[in-house]
Formats: C-alpha cells, sequence, structure tokens
C-alpha cells in the first residue's frame, strides 16, 4: 500500500486537529463524564444490553475500568443490570429511560451550542459548504 500523500497527511492533520478543538469546546457543557457517555451512547445506538466485558471490549478499556463506570452509571439510575439469561455469572447492562434521557439532552445542549456558533460565526454560504462537508465526512469511516 501507498503512503498518503504529504498534501493529503496535512488535510488529515488538519481535520484532525479541528475536530479536536471542537469536540474539547463541548465538553464544559458536559454533565455525563466521557466514559459514561460513551457507554450509554452505545447501549442507546444498539438498543440491547452489553455485558461488562463486552462493554470494556467495545471501548477498549480494562475490564476492571469498565466494572467502575457501570457501578457510577448503576448507582445514578442511567443503567440497570440483569441476570444473563443464560450464564448467572454475568451481568447484562441495558440504558434506563433517565440513562436515555440524560445522553439526549447532552446531545441536544451539544447540538444547541454548535447550531449557534454556525448562526453567529459563518455566512449562509458557508453554512452550505458545512453542510457539504458533514455528507463527506460520512463518507471517510
Amino acid at each position: 500500500m501507498n503512503s498518503p500523500h504529504p498534501e493529503t497527511l496535512e488535510l488529515a492533520a488538519d481535520l484532525r486537529g479541528a475536530i479536536g478543538e471542537l469536540v474539547r469546546a463541548l465538553r464544559p457543557d458536559d454533565t455525563l463524564p466521557q466514559n459514561q457517555a460513551g457507554v450509554l451512547g452505545l447501549l442507546v445506538r444498539d438498543d440491547r444490553a452489553y455485558t461488562v466485558a463486552e462493554l470494556a471490549a467495545l471501548q477498549r478499556v480494562r475490564h476492571q475500568s469498565m466494572a467502575r463506570t457501570v457501578a457510577l452509571l448503576t448507582e445514578a439510575g442511567l443503567v440497570t443490570q440483569q441476570p444473563h439469561t443464560t450464564d448467572r455469572r454475568k451481568l447484562l447492562v441495558t440504558a434506563t429511560g433517565a440513562g436515555r434521557a440524560a445522553l439526549y439532552e447532552q446531545r441536544a445542549r451539544r447540538e444547541a451550542r454548535i447550531a449557534e456558533a454556525i448562526e453567529a460565526r459563518l455566512t449562509p454560504d458557508e453554512r452550505e459548504t458545512l453542510r457539504g462537508a458533514v455528507a463527506l465526512l460520512r463518507r471517510l469511516p
């Protein structure tokens, strides 16, 4: 496989930096820590239960770290843990209604902040350019 062209590498670095700046700018308004929001996001997006081991693998963290995150989410009432249907040694983690609401509220706050910045800082033509860029970004993964 050939290495990417230097100009493409520079564009990739600029894009990574811009996305990083945007994400960091949004975090101060977050009420859920990133690790907890990530777990809730998986549970809500996939609309299924996971074991702690599965969540740890998906989030690429150690089992012990995920167990602590799940415990904090459980204490806050954002997830529940039920015995596994076939292996009673395991617990299945699912998002609660409160967990879904907390995730949706955090997303809504982030989206509102981005929308305010778009309206305040971008011209109508730039907004259309951004709309096209979003479509391109969705093709990258």
